[in-house]
């Protein structure tokens, strides 16, 4: 069983991604760097930090005493002697983690992918269990979403470009797993995100939402669509819109930005945009979406405010609902709910 069970306080990550300003940020981006430039100070970090455990990249979750579920922060000398007793050889395995962030203190933190162990096993000596980690977005709090979803990210990307795309052979990494290099022709691959825009469009009184056949079941969201080569963010959300709704967008409004680890590390674009009511009839493409439709204020109140995800029986109507908080989806739906609320459109 593990000695030390360490969770992360919310506090620890709001600091860690918050205070950008400050010059205790700098002090950390330049300790990072460090840890990706020079492999002996990784390897002293790797040897002092924490690692997020993940089994075929479902992230390692643990159940508080409350009743809640958080993410275990596990300290790599733990790591090391639980793959040890599992058989295997714990140092070379806790050698292959990824670097993924540091606290202000200069405390590293690192994930690793032990899919290759018997997942039960690991999780009795951790004391958790593996969660697929869309279902792991509706259980963790906010600030841990983008820990796992980075940590996923990397992992992923790693066991792709194991080999170079221009010469066949075997690329290897770095310490800190921020870069991959093929050494028989010097090429340096480095982690990519796809490029996606995320609109929520809106004809003033109702925003627009729509549903994939793939979606759980009463879950709707904004429209999203991969940005083609050469296009704009402007011209990729304008387009988006005509192909799959049919509608020509007027006015554009960013919003924000989130990597988003679906399909395979998407960068989300989150826009708002709006329609003429009078040119607000859509037309569908099936082939793309299952459903799209306009949705009132009191609609999106009630969206909002249910369970994530409902439990509804299956011969039952599907309560609508949203993505979850953490998902920059839910902040356009709700940053439209509050706009229309504040300008008087959404009185009780």
């Amino acid at each position: 069983m593990l000695r030390c069970v360490r969770l992360l306080p919310a506090a620890v990550v709001t600091r860690t991604f918050s205070r950008c300003c400050s010059s205790s940020y700098v002090a950390r981006m330049r300790f990072m760097n460090k840890l990706k430039e020079d492999e002996g100070a990784c390897l002293a970090a790797l040897d002092s930090g924490d690692v997020f455990l993940y089994h075929t990249l479902a992230p390692l979750l643990r159940k508080t005493q409350q009743g809640g579920v958080q993410l275990p922060l596990l300290p790599a000398k733990d790591v090391e002697g639980i793959l040890n007793r599992l058989g295997r050889d714990g140092r070379s395995m806790v050698k292959e983690s990824v670097l993924i962030t540091c606290t202000e203190q200069n405390h590293a933190l690192f994930c690793l992918d032990v899919g290759e162990l018997d997942q039960g096993a690991v999780e009795e000596a951790c004391e958790g269990n593996f969660v697929d980690l869309r279902k792991a977005f509706f259980i963790l709090r906010g600030e841990e979403a983008p820990l796992v979803a980075r940590g996923q990210a990397l992992l992923r990307w790693h066991q792709g470009n194991g080999f170079c795309s221009a010469s066949g052979q075997p690329t290897t990494r770095n310490q800190a797993g921020s870069q991959r290099v093929c050494h028989s022709n010097g090429l340096v691959y480095y982690p990519k995100m796809s490029p996606v825009i995320i609109t929520l469009v809106s004809d003033g009184k109702r925003c627009l939402l729509a549903r994939q056949a793939s979606f759980p079941r009463g879950m709707y969201s904004a429209l999203a669509g991969f940005c083609d080569m050469g296009e704009t963010m402007e011209e990729t959300l304008r387009r988006e819109v005509a192909e799959e709704v049919g509608l020509e967008v007027g006015a554009v409004r960013y919003s924000g930005s989130q990597h988003w680890p679906f399909p395979q590390s998407s960068f989300m674009v989150a826009c708002h945009a709006t329609v003429a009511p009078s040119n607000a009839q859509l037309d569908v493409d099936h082939a793309e979406l299952e459903d799209a439709r306009w949705f009132t204020l009191e609609e999106i109140r009630a969206a909002l405010k249910a369970r994530t995800p409902p439990r509804n029986p299956p011969d039952q109507p599907p309560t609508i609902w949203v993505p979850p908080a953490y998902a920059v989806a839910h902040r356009l739906i709700r940053e439209w709910a509050e706009d229309q609320e504040r300008h008087g459109d959404g009185k009780r």
